[in-house]
């Protein structure tokens, strides 16, 4: 059976506050745990209203301390941002205090706009290029420390914290096949190279001690309701906050509204379209039939499952009825 996980952005609802975010995030981890999920990671943005967890290790041992055994991790830390070995010290905390349960999932975005990345402070001028350097690095501050070893990272040292990395493009994928890691594809919000993305690193992975075969897995946004109307009706918190996101006027998480076609014009509704194209929107058996050709289609390993869900009830239950679909996807396989 497939495992399915879940990518919480930690929204922040119009009429809450970040404090309500935090515990909706840990609610619907404990939600998750309790019905089977996997994984439930959490992604670093900066400068956005609508989403609290810029301090995603912070958020990260939120999660982990109320809850028993779901892995908890990111997706992702955005490498760019930081110095590895501070990475590895504060996941190397988190594997320490909750020991076989933390992923580290590695973006080479800087997860924000310029002006912001500016203002972070770090690898301002190398558009990435230092990424592959950065992973390697941080990988071997997990390595046990040498004899000698003037610097180590503490704690982290020979700690066993899975890496991933993630990606939207080809760059990525060919690294984590090259380094012999899992992948993770962002085709919630950029699917145009899914395909290419995972085909080139199933081409590039060589088999390592850490990982043998590749291990590919696959993000989409699923909203499950009891009916069509319904589950479309949440859908547009979502599309409504990428209509703004595009608009240069990121917000909170707008309560949804019975017609999209009413807020954005049809330009704009085409980008958003096609940004959100893996996009499963329905009653458990819509869901179920469009999960089933996504997952055939990729041959994926693992299923991310996000839902930016204003009404976090309404969120709840699409996590459920989502979770029921499991069995039917493995028998259907």
């Amino acid at each position: 059976m497939i495992p399915f996980s879940v990518l919480d952005l930690a929204p922040v609802p119009a009429g809450a506050d970040v404090s309500q975010a935090f515990r909706n995030s840990l609610s619907l981890a404990q939600h998750a745990e309790a019905l089977g999920y996997h994984r439930f990671w959490l992604a670093e943005h900066h400068n956005m209203p609508g989403i609290a967890s810029a301090a995603t290790a912070v958020v990260i041992g939120h999660v982990a301390a109320g809850t028993k055994s779901i892995r908890v991790g990111s997706g992702g830390i955005m490498l760019p941002n930081h110095a590895p070995l501070m990475v590895a010290e504060q996941f190397g905390t988190l594997e320490a205090l909750f020991p076989g349960r933390i992923d580290l999932g590695l973006g080479r975005a800087p997860g924000t706009d310029q002006r912001t990345a500016r203002a972070l402070r770090r690898n301002l001028d190398a558009n990435g290029d230092s990424f592959p350097q950065d992973v390697v690095e941080l990988q071997g501050w997990f390595q046990p420390a040498a004899p000698g070893q003037a610097v180590r990272a503490v704690p982290g040292a020979g700690l066993a914290v899975p890496i991933w990395l993630l990606g939207s493009s080809l760059f990525s994928a060919q690294l984590a096949g090259m380094l012999s890691l899992p992948f993770a594809f962002a085709s919630h919000f950029a699917p145009d190279m899914l395909m290419q993305a995972l085909a080139t690193y199933r081409e590039h992975f060589r088999p390592s001690d850490q990982l043998q075969k590749p291990y590919a897995m696959v993000a989409a946004n699923v909203i499950a309701a009891e009916s069509e109307e319904e589950a479309k009706r949440l859908f547009t918190s979502l599309q409504q906050q990428f209509v703004n996101l595009r608009r240069g006027t990121p917000g909170l998480l707008p309560p949804p509204i019975e017609r999209i076609e009413s807020y954005a014009s049809g330009p704009e509704l085409a980008n958003v379209h096609r940004a959100l194209a893996r996009s499963y929107i329905g009653t458990p058996e819509t869901v179920r039939a469009g999960l089933e050709g996504f997952l055939r289609e990729t041959g994926a390993d693992e299923l991310l499952v996000t839902a930016q869900i204003h009404d976090h009830k309404a969120r709840l239950r699409s996590f459920e009825l989502v979770a029921g679909l499991r069995e039917q996807l493995a028998l259907a396989a």
